[in-house]
């Protein structure tokens, strides 16, 4: 079992992704005490690689969190494989209970728990999720360049994910699936771009050997494809932040729910800091690393701030009592 200190740590850092050690790597090297609490179910456990991330194309998912986990270490911070269930204001802190019934207590958190994917109810879906049933032409699209491409319609950004994979296969169809009824103006792009539409609902994939073949639909249709993209609903994993009175609320894309926050990645909650998928619901490893960054070094000015204030109201009191007689 880790050993954790038993004064406060200046900042807690929920989820061990990339937001969340980026994060904790600024503030170790800030010379503050940090923790990083981690549940252990990254976001792109089932991918085999990091794609599009400079110097680091292709890594494998788990050794980039594991090099980032040394660096922290590296610099004294310290790491914890737990599952935080709620966060409760303290005085001026935070006090975070554990699920194995420990408590931690903190200055100041950085929430960077990512999101959940929630994927439509297609038989088999699941189970070829980040293999060959995948969703960002960004992360994925090379990998599958060239090969035939089903895109399952489930949102308001379905569309436009089919557009955008056309840009890597002359061979896409779009199923409509349970996605709102094509504009005209969408029709007209589809069948601009060389998109077939199939309507009806998609019912399960068809696999052979390890491999997905196609989709099989509600009416016993079957469509040939080699890899299908959907839209899931992305939804940040926030429970633990409800006594806060800091919940997710819906997307305007309509893509998911998010926690809002400021540039930095301040939130309305005092003391609270967000980075990462749980509140860019789009953001790449690359871009949850660097918000990871940018809302530590806010995190460490907002402590500095408090420690100069601090100072001066003691330098002022010191100064005062050497006036008295």
């Amino acid at each position: 079992m880790t050993e954790l200190r038993t004064d406060d740590y200046e900042v807690v850092v929920i989820g061990g992704g990339a937001a969340g050690l980026s994060g904790a790597l600024m503030l170790a090297r800030s010379r503050r005490s940090v923790l990083v609490i981690d549940g252990g179910a990254p976001r792109n456990a089932p991918a085999e690689g990091v794609h599009a991330l400079l110097a680091l194309d292709g890594v494998p998912p788990a050794e980039l969190l594991a090099r980032g986990r040394d660096e922290v270490r590296r610099y004294g911070g310290d790491l914890l494989a737990a599952q935080v269930e709620a966060v409760t204001r303290d005085g001026t802190g935070f006090e975070l209970a554990l699920a194995d019934g420990r408590r931690v207590r903190a200055g100041r958190v950085l929430v960077a728990t990512g999101l959940v994917d929630e994927l439509p109810d297609v038989a088999g879906l699941r189970e070829r999720w980040g293999r060959d049933v995948v969703h960002c032409p960004y992360c994925h699209g090379w990998e599958v360049r060239d090969r035939a491409i089903g895109v399952v319609g489930s949102g308001p950004l379905s569309v436009h994910q089919a557009l955008l994979f056309r840009q890597w296969s002359d061979d896409v169809v779009y199923f409509r699936h349970t996605a709102p009824p094509l504009t005209d103006e969408q029709a007209e792009q589809l069948a601009a771009r060389g998109v077939p539409v199939v309507e009806g609902e998609v019912a399960a994939v068809e696999v052979v050997g390890d491999r997905l073949t196609g989709v099989r639909l509600r009416d016993g249709r079957t469509v040939a494809r080699e890899v299908l993209t959907v839209a899931p609903r992305m939804v940040a994993r926030t429970g633990f932040l409800a006594a806060l009175g800091l919940r997710a609320v819906p997307h305007e894309s309509g893509s998911g729910e998010y926690v809002p926050a400021d540039p930095t990645g301040r939130t309305d909650v005092p003391g609270v800091w967000v980075a990462g998928n749980v509140t860019d619901l789009s953001a790449q490893v690359g871009a949850a690393a660097a918000a990871g960054a940018r809302a530590a070094a806010m995190i460490n000015a907002d402590l500095v701030a408090e420690e100069t204030r601090r100072a001066v109201e003691a330098h002022r009191a010191a100064a005062e009592h050497a006036k008295q007689p």
